[in-house]
């Protein structure tokens, strides 16, 4: 048997103003296979670092440079051809700029209390809990059900 296997390398980041708010990617469901409100993020390049994909993605989706991210936690499954998709889950409050929109979708400050509130993508408050709650740091949807997933927190 082959340990090796197919992956998919993403990456995704929660960015704090200090002030109880984060920066929130609003993506459009007639665009992506997924809508909803989610954390910028994206794939990860050939060739390219972790920490520096995640600095770019960042950069690319809401015009922020962000410093200093925090490797958290990460959440995975496998696709239905089999690969392992990996997100890398990073946190940072450190960064400069100004927010802005893109082609990926609209980008807000939310305040971390109004998130629930809001139209989310998949998911999205179970995967704050792991960067949020330190005693967390990994999501792994275990097994695909017809509509949902069997998730477990390690």
């Amino acid at each position: 048997m082959s340990r090796s296997q197919a992956t998919i390398l993403t990456n995704m980041c929660l960015i704090e103003d200090g002030h109880g708010n984060i920066v929130m990617q609003i993506r459009d469901p007639k665009r992506y296979s997924w809508s909803g409100a989610a954390l910028p993020g994206g794939h990860i390049e050939a060739h390219e670092g972790l920490v520096e994909s995640v600095i770019r993605e960042v950069k690319e989706e809401t015009g922020l440079t962000i410093k200093n991210p925090k490797l958290v936690g990460m959440k995975h499954w496998y696709t239905t051809d089999d690969e392992r998709y990996l997100v890398f889950l990073y946190r940072t409050s450190d960064f400069e700029g100004d927010i802005h929109s893109t082609e990926e979708g609209e980008i807000r400050w939310v305040a971390r209390e109004d998130v629930p509130k809001m139209e989310l993508a998949y998911d999205m408050l179970n995967l704050l809990r792991v960067f949020e709650e330190d005693q967390l740091s990994e999501l792994f949807y275990r097994e695909r059900l017809e509509n949902d997933f069997i998730r477990e927190f390690w």
